[in-house]
């Protein structure tokens, strides 16, 4: 079953119905102002689908943390919405605090997650390495320091000043980690080639 399933998005609304929809800053004013449960689950529905797709991403497929990620994302949203000075879209302020929470749990789970060093990239052997991979299964056998530089990057749009800002890291950091995790995702998306790839 997939996560938040019921929730659903915009697309294919018209303009007119899209224009009376309330915009993200004046939901979040009624949230911070009042406790206004329906314009929170304005928001909600309206940026959880693409948030969870983000986190998910970054975590390799790993649904069970991906949840617990949005969750604490929203949280910390809420909480913070006194805060916020709309420099960025509410969307990417939620990203950036969905990519906090998961920097916590890299952490946690590995200490060096965006070390560059020599070493195995891969997690675990491919079970048929003559058979094409997808992508999306390809991003998810990648170390979490390549993959987050490359789905902050290739998927969001983000600059390399964009991502050392976000990670702690220099921008010349993110374009060696994207460098490397695009030289590794060749190596999975192309047949019959050697997939213990090296950095």
């Amino acid at each position: 079953m997939q996560p938040f399933s019921s929730v659903r998005t915009l697309t294919g609304v018209s303009d007119v119905m899209a224009a009376a929809v309330p915009a993200d800053r004046l939901l979040a004013d009624r949230v911070r102002r009042d406790g206004d449960e329906e314009a929170f689950r304005t928001l909600y529905r309206r940026h959880t689908p693409g948030l969870y797709r983000f986190v998910l991403r970054l975590l390799g497929g790993n649904e069970f943390d991906a949840e617990d990620i949005v969750q604490q994302a929203w949280l910390k949203a809420v909480e913070g919405l006194g805060d916020f000075r709309w420099e960025a879209s509410f969307r990417t302020w939620l990203h950036g605090i969905a990519l906090n929470c998961c920097r916590g749990l890299f952490r946690r789970k590995e200490p060096r997650w965006l070390a560059l060093e020599e070493g195995p990239l891969l997690a675990g052997p491919m079970t048929n390495p003559d058979e094409r991979m997808d992508l999306e299964t390809a991003l998810k056998r990648l170390p979490s320091g390549y993959r987050t530089v490359i789905v902050l990057h290739d998927v969001e749009g983000y600059t390399h000043e964009e991502i050392g800002h976000q990670l702690g890291i220099s921008a010349n950091t993110s374009k060696s980690q994207l460098s490397r995790g695009r030289r590794v995702l060749r190596s999975l998306l192309a047949p019959g080639e050697e997939h213990e790839a090296r950095v």
